[in-house]
């Protein structure tokens, strides 16, 4: 393995591994990649290959307009989506891609998920977006890069950050996260998946539950990412 995009390829096999092990993926699906700004790439996970036979060395090394810089197989089939957000949102550090069952089930449902309580709160103090289904003109076209105009066009459309709001949902497909590396792409997939089922199983006991109000929606953000923040060593 090269020891230029070494641990590039190792931080990017990690968050992978984690994806696995945090029940977030079935057989192969799903995908994180890991960017490395200063040289103008990124690592992801090849595609189609069991997690249990994955090695760093198997991270495909590309550059944002998804050209191969290093490696002998073929990149994750979500790889366009990911080199289009690096591309557009200079910010983050790492993009995850699951098929996780709640997460799934809401984005099939194309519904936003509601604030319902502080465990959403403590992450971000918006809804979840959930991206609309995608034009069939865009479906018949580019079909992952043009993913990555579907996730941006739902953040304009909604008036929302990319740095606030590091999760979306898109209609019909399933989950992105993002953050600030691969791993903080991976939390965040977590989280989004918890709060998806917290939401879900809230809808059953109560159709009508109302959404957090705001007081409590500022005290659990700001506790945790304000700038008198207390939560944590």
């Amino acid at each position: 393995m090269s020891t230029l995009y070494k641990d590039l390829k190792q931080e990017c096999y990690e968050a992978n591994m984690q994806l696995n092990a945090l029940n977030l993926v079935v057989y192969t699906f799903g995908n994180v990649s890991a960017v490395d700004r200063e040289k103008g790439v990124f690592a992801i996970k090849p595609s189609g290959v069991p997690y249990e036979d994955l090695k760093p060395e198997d991270m495909v090394i590309l550059d944002f307009d998804n050209n191969i810089i290093e490696g002998t197989m073929r990149p994750s089939s979500d790889t366009k989506t990911h080199a289009y957000l690096y591309k557009n949102w200079p910010n983050i550090g790492g993009v995850a891609h699951t098929h996780a069952t709640y997460s799934v089930a809401w984005a099939q449902s194309q519904l936003d998920i509601p604030i319902f309580g502080t465990t959403h709160a403590d992450h971000l103090t918006a809804d979840i977006p959930c991206a609309p289904p995608m034009a069939d003109s865009l479906i018949e076209g580019n079909y992952e890069h043009n993913t990555g105009i579907q996730i941006l066009d739902c953040f304009k459309e909604k008036n929302l950050s990319y740095e606030e709001v590091e999760m979306v949902l898109i209609g019909n497909h399933g989950p992105f996260a993002w953050g600030k590396n691969a791993a903080k792409a991976v939390y965040n997939s977590k989280v989004l998946e918890v709060v998806a089922e917290m939401a879900y199983l809230t809808l059953q006991i109560n159709p009508n539950a109302p959404r957090l109000k705001d007081s409590l929606i500022k005290k659990h953000y700001e506790r945790k990412h304000g700038k008198d923040s207390y939560y944590g060593q």
